[in-house]
């Protein structure tokens, strides 16, 4: 655990930021190495395939996930006030949240996977290897919602190491299973899911039995559960903006993953090894972010409002250099970055298109979520969701129909820059505008300071 209210703003944050971007690394590192086997060993088809369910399986656990984003920020706040009562209640509530949930999202998630693919306009060869893929990543859901109850948990307390280890190991064990799956066993595309969730279930176990032994605060005891309404108001008070934020992201990559089938099999393929290596290359500037809720929530809770600002600042830097040294990267090595995934030379040039173009404007990516995170540690989340509504529906996706008609492909790739703009104006509006303010969960007693 650890306490942001105290101590350096700029070494807090880069030292809880660390572990938290190596997990999350870690954690991304899953999709990437799927995608790179299934596509090295079972040809463009399938690489298309793993890229097309991962909007659907977005969909399905972004309102979920969002809560538990609220849920994040209220143990944060809890713990800063030093109120840990409290912050044991808010634990257990959103564990019994998540399992239940869990249940609900693998029922919908088999029983309308064909029609959803199919609603999209994913091309035929693309489809049977898909509906196989996300029926059985389905059926992980429960592991995959535990272990990041506990990540998000751990996260509110200052702690990002601990999920880090296991991730690191699940990792390792992921890439064993895939090639053993994959390469050895010849199960397909089925393996991949496989081996993914195997080992996304065995960091859940042993996290939760480490930390129900070891740890002075989380005791997952399955039959001692207290669910509090009042806390779980509280979390979906501030979560469901977020969860309704990550839902229209997802529906709108769905809307892009559409927009892509229309260009066929290259497109397709291309577009899943590229979303996941521009995906994988944000996560440090998202991880900052995360960081920066975390340390804006357990300062604010303690009523320390020049420190959150001070984080802000900090965070606002590391990203920014970040996002500079990073972006030069992928244009330059972008093409052989694809090599990775597959050798097909039309499928290479039109990855490489999506790279160049999106990796470009990292930086304003950067500063919309770093104001992202300070809003949603204070607990003014709904903002944020308007932004994330404005951009990908008033701009990205119109602008992706827009230009893909005038030049093809890439003009789907140059919605993304245009929409990022425009939600990064209306954080910084609402920022400077200083509403945010009286959020927070906790509030002043008249003995306070």
């Amino acid at each position: 655990m650890k306490d942001f209210t105290v101590g350096k703003e700029a070494k807090l944050i880069l030292q809880f930021s660390v572990p938290l971007v190596l997990g999350n690394i870690f954690q991304n590192l899953y999709n990437v190495v799927d995608s790179i086997i299934v596509g090295r060993f079972l040809g463009k088809e399938a690489l298309g395939a793993v890229g097309a369910s991962f909007p659907i399986i977005f969909l399905l656990i972004s309102m979920v996930i969002g809560v538990g984003s609220g849920a994040s920020t209220v143990v944060s706040q809890y713990f800063g006030a030093k109120k840990i009562k409290e912050v044991k209640r808010t634990i257990d509530t959103i564990f019994v949240f998540f399992l239940g949930s869990s249940i609900l999202i693998t029922i919908l998630g088999i029983s309308f996977s064909e029609e959803i693919f199919k609603l999209l306009g994913l091309p035929a060869d693309i489809l049977p290897h898909a509906v196989r893929y996300l029926n059985v990543y389905m059926l992980g859901m429960f592991f995959f919602f535990g272990f990041s109850g506990i990540s998000s948990i751990l996260r509110g307390l200052g702690d990002a190491k601990t999920p880090m280890y296991f991730m690191i190991i699940a990792t390792i064990n992921n890439v064993i299973f895939d090639l053993l799956f994959v390469v050895v066993f010849k199960w397909g595309i089925q393996g991949a899911a496989y081996a993914t969730i195997i080992s996304e279930g065995g960091a859940f176990i042993t996290a939760a039995y480490y930390l129900s032994k070891k740890h002075p605060i989380i005791n997952l005891s399955w039959r001692k559960y207290i669910f509090d309404r009042d806390i779980f108001r509280s979390c979906i008070r501030i979560g469901l903006p977020t969860g309704f934020q990550q839902s229209f992201v997802a529906f709108g990559m769905m809307a892009i993953m559409s927009i892509v089938n229309g260009f066929g099999t290259n497109a397709v393929a291309a577009y899943s090894a590229a979303m996941r290596i521009d995906s994988f290359v944000k996560m440090p500037a998202i991880t900052f972010s995360s960081a920066l809720s975390t340390f804006v929530g357990q300062n604010l809770g303690a009523f320390e409002e020049r420190r959150a600002k001070t984080g802000l600042r900090a965070t606002l830097l590391f990203s920014t250099i970040y996002c500079i040294l990073v972006s030069l990267l992928i244009i330059i090595f972008g093409k052989h970055i694809m090599l990775l995934f597959t050798s097909d030379p039309a499928v290479i040039k039109i990855g490489q298109g999506y790279l160049v173009i999106v990796s470009s404007f990292y930086l304003l990516f950067s500063v919309m979520f770093t104001f992202t995170g300070f809003l949603r540690g204070a607990g003014a989340t709904l903002i944020p969701m308007i932004a994330t509504f404005t951009a990908l529906y008033i701009v990205r996706i119109p602008a992706a129909v827009f230009f893909s008609g005038i030049i093809g492909v890439n003009g789907i790739w140059w919605g993304e820059p245009m929409g990022t703009f425009v939600g990064m104006l209306i954080l910084l509006v609402y920022y400077r505008s200083g509403k945010w303010k009286g959020k927070v969960v906790v509030r002043k007693n008249k003995g306070d300071k």
